[in-house]
């Protein structure tokens, strides 16, 4: 009698789920943790974004960078200020445009007040930046001085000199509308030159110090 009742069928275990919904969630955890800590490279995202489109759709996609260095350099053609194109350098770097202007154009010897007739090619440089495609950029202002020194009761040094350069580009730039959030100002006096101040016997360069005096802008994303 016993053979004739049916026999319940084998239930299946499934307490690997258990076992596999854990390991799912430590690798989400692990990837979260990996991405909090990253830093972005803003400028090789763009870079792979427009690759992406490009070999999507075969068509060539213009990165902001590429525009604003366009823009830039239409801006310094268009500032009326005698000489500013051809003294001026527009480059990339892997952070972003590099826009490096003589510092004889903004200031005179041993100042840091911007020259009135400098203010013209900041407040177009403001307004190019404030173009919404470059909203969410960042700029950052250096100057740099030869090594000769100076000690006044204003710049008792080149540091307090080439800060003071590097603010004042700063102010205009804010009476011109950039927000202070997007901005920071870098002395860095003579530790960086372009070319050597001096020949190998110590003698001085004018014309080499005269490359040295210079303020660059860096404009990159956030």
């Amino acid at each position: 009698m016993s053979s004739l009742i049916p026999q319940k069928k084998h239930e299946e275990c499934e307490d690997w789920l258990t076992t596999y919904s854990d390991m799912v969630t430590l690798l989400l955890t692990f990837f979260v943790l990996l991405v909090s800590i990253s830093k972005i490279d803003a400028n090789q995202y763009e870079n792979v974004k427009a690759g992406i489109k490009k070999g999507i759709s075969n068509v060539e996609v213009e990165r902001p960078l590429d525009g604003l260095k366009k823009d830039l350099q239409s801006m310094l053609s268009q500032t009326g200020m005698e000489g500013v194109e051809e003294a001026s350098s527009l480059t990339t770097d892997a952070d972003g445009v590099v826009l490096e202007l003589p510092s004889s154009l903004f200031y005179a010897s041993g100042e840091a007040t911007v020259g009135e007739a400098a203010k013209p090619v900041l407040d177009k440089l403001a307004a190019t930046l404030l173009g919404e495609r470059y909203l969410g950029f960042q700029v950052e202002v250096q100057g740099h001085t030869d090594d000769a020194p100076i000690a006044t009761v204003q710049f008792p040094s080149n540091w307090e000199l080439s800060a003071a350069r590097a603010t004042g580009v700063i102010r205009q730039l804010i009476v011109g509308g950039i927000p202070s959030d997007r901005l920071k100002a870098v002395g860095m006096a003579d530790v960086a030159p372009k070319v050597a101040n001096r020949d190998l016997n110590g003698n001085p360069l004018p014309e080499n110090r005269e490359v040295n005096r210079r303020i660059i802008v860096r404009i990159y994303p956030r």
